[in-house]
């Protein structure tokens, strides 16, 4: 199951989104916003960030004016690692080398045909493992709070 949340700014991409994932056959979890009212994106961002942090959904998208601000909070969500990513690359990356269960991209960056290409990659790319899982150890030890020295 995916995560998916956005702020106002990003209503009408994350629909596109949602409709790429029932393209792609997978179900989703949508933790608003539902309407184009301004809204704090925050609110929204920690709902899935926590859902996929707690092993409810597998992983998470979000979306809202840059990506920044809703990744700056699910960042805060101990286990999560959050990617903003606007191009397929750093996508790709994020799960290859970072194992990324959450992407955050921008509507007001992107278009849409480049956000479902990103989010498309990202959903497909595995995490390659091997001496990346050393590195994503770690990042989870800062997470808790521990020292890495």
């Amino acid at each position: 199951m995916i995560a998916i949340a956005s702020d106002h700014a990003a209503l009408e991409m994350k629909k596109t989104i949602m409709g790429l994932l029932d393209e792609m056959g997978l179900e989703y979890k949508d933790f608003g916003t539902y309407t184009t009212d301004s809204c704090d994106y925050p609110v929204f961002a920690a709902r899935a960030a926590h859902a996929v942090a707690d092993g409810i959904c597998d992983r998470g998208i979000l979306i809202c004016g840059t990506g920044i601000g809703m990744s700056l909070v699910a960042n805060k969500v101990q286990g999560i690692r959050c990617a903003a990513c606007n191009e397929v690359c750093s996508a790709e990356l994020s799960r290859l080398h970072n194992d990324a269960n959450m992407i955050a991209i921008g509507a007001r960056v992107i278009g849409s045909e480049v956000a479902k290409k990103i989010v498309r990659v990202w959903l497909t790319t595995p995490f390659e493992g091997g001496r990346h899982q050393r590195r994503v150890d770690m990042i989870g030890a800062v997470g808790r709070g521990e020292s890495l020295e």
